[in-house]
C-alpha cells in the first residue's frame, strides 16, 4: 500500500524547490526514486499537479503518495550487464530493450537498478553484508521498451553533480529510430506540447501540455521506412514516440502510437554526452545500432 505524505508549508523554507524539499523530508526512499516519481506528475500542491522545479510558498499544501515497498524491496540481483565505461565515479551501461530501469510497485526485481546494485556490491552481497551496500545513483532513465546508454553515479558527489547537469540540460542525447514510411524533409524540428489525454492515463500531444521539442535528421531511407536520428531538447514522457507519431511516421514496434507490430520498439539511445563529475571535462559515449533495427 502506498504511504501518503502531506506537508503544510508554515513558513519560507530554505530549500524551496519542491524536489529538494521532498528529498529532505522523505528519507525512507532514495532521492532518485523521488525525483522519478515527480516526473510522473503524481505530486500536488494545493490540489494542482506540480513538477520538481516548483518553488514552494508559505501556506502551500504538498501531497504525495509513495510506494515505499517499491524502493526498499530493491535487492541486488546477478543480471548480466553490458558495460560501456566505468571509473571510480560513474558507470555507463548499454540497456537492452525490455529491461525496466528501476523497480516499480508492480515489479520489484529484474531491473537495471537491481543489476547495478549487485555489480557494484559483489563483495558485500556475497558476505550478506546488507548494511554496507552502495546504492547506484541513476540520474535519468529509458523506457522499458527502449534500448541504449544509461549513466549511473557511484558516489554521492557524482550523483549530485550529474543530477544538476541533467536538470539544466547540460547533456547531449541522441537516439536512433526506425519509423513508418519515407519522410519528405531530410531534417526538421517538432515543436508540439505533450500532456495527459483527459480522463485517460495516456500521454500525447495536447493543447494544454508542456513544451516539448525534438530535432530530427534522416540518416537512411528505405522503400517503406526511414532511419532517423532524434535529438530531444526537452524530456517529456514518451516524447520521441509521441513526436514521431505526430509527424505521421510512428516508430516501428510501437502499436500504442499507431506503429506496426514488431519484435521490439525500434528506438535506441545511441549517443550520450555530459561533463564528467570528477574532472568537469566533456565525455561522450556511443552505442551501435542493435542488429534487429538494421
Amino acid at each position: 500500500m502506498p504511504t501518503r505524505f502531506q506537508f503544510k508549508i508554515e513558513e519560507t523554507v530554505r530549500k524551496n524547490r519542491l524536489d529538494n524539499f521532498l528529498c529532505d523530508e522523505i528519507t525512507v526512499v532514495s532521492k532518485i526514486y523521488l525525483r522519478n516519481l515527480l516526473k510522473r506528475e503524481v505530486c500536488t500542491v494545493n490540489g494542482t499537479i506540480k513538477g520538481g522545479g516548483y518553488h514552494l510558498q508559505k501556506d502551500d499544501l504538498v501531497e504525495l503518495e509513495v510506494d515505499v515497498s517499491a524502493e526498499t524491496a530493491m535487492k541486488p540481483e546477478c543480471i548480466p550487464l553490458q558495460i560501456v565505461f566505468e571509473d571510480e565515479e560513474i558507470i555507463v551501461v548499454n540497456k537492452p530493450a525490455g529491461l525496466l530501469v528501476h523497480p516499480t510497485s508492480s515489479q520489484k526485481t529484474g531491473t537495471l537498478l537491481n543489476a547495478l546494485a549487485y555489480y557494484l556490491n559483489q563483495e558485500n552481497v556475497n558476505l550478506n553484508n546488507s548494511n554496507k551496500l552502495i546504492r547506484p545513483g541513476l540520474v535519468h532513465r529509458l523506457d522499458r521498451l527502449t534500448s541504449g546508454l544509461v549513466v549511473a553515479a557511484k558516489t554521492t558527489r557524482a550523483h549530485k553533480l550529474l543530477s544538476n547537469h541533467f536538470e539544466r540540460r547540460l547533456v547531449k542525447k541522441k537516439y536512433l529510430a526506425v519509423v513508418e514510411g519515407v519522410l519528405k524533409n531530410d531534417s526538421g524540428t517538432i515543436d508540439a506540447p505533450i500532456g495527459r489525454v483527459e480522463q485517460t492515463t495516456q500521454w500525447n500531444v495536447t493543447t494544454d501540455g508542456k513544451s516539448a521539442i525534438t530535432h530530427y535528421k534522416v540518416l537512411e531511407k528505405f522503400s517503406d521506412k526511414t532511419l532517423l536520428e532524434l535529438e530531444p531538447v526537452t524530456g517529456r514522457t514518451n516524447q520521441l514516440r509521441i513526436h514521431c507519431a505526430y509527424l505521421g511516421h510512428p516508430i516501428i514496434g510501437d502499436p500504442a502510437y499507431n506503429g506496426r507490430e514488431f519484435s521490439r520498439l525500434c528506438l535506441h539511445a545511441a549517443q550520450l554526452g555530459f561533463f564528467h563529475p570528477a574532472y568537469n571535462s566533456w565525455v561522450e559515449f556511443q552505442s551501435e545500432t542493435p542488429p534487429e533495427m538494421k
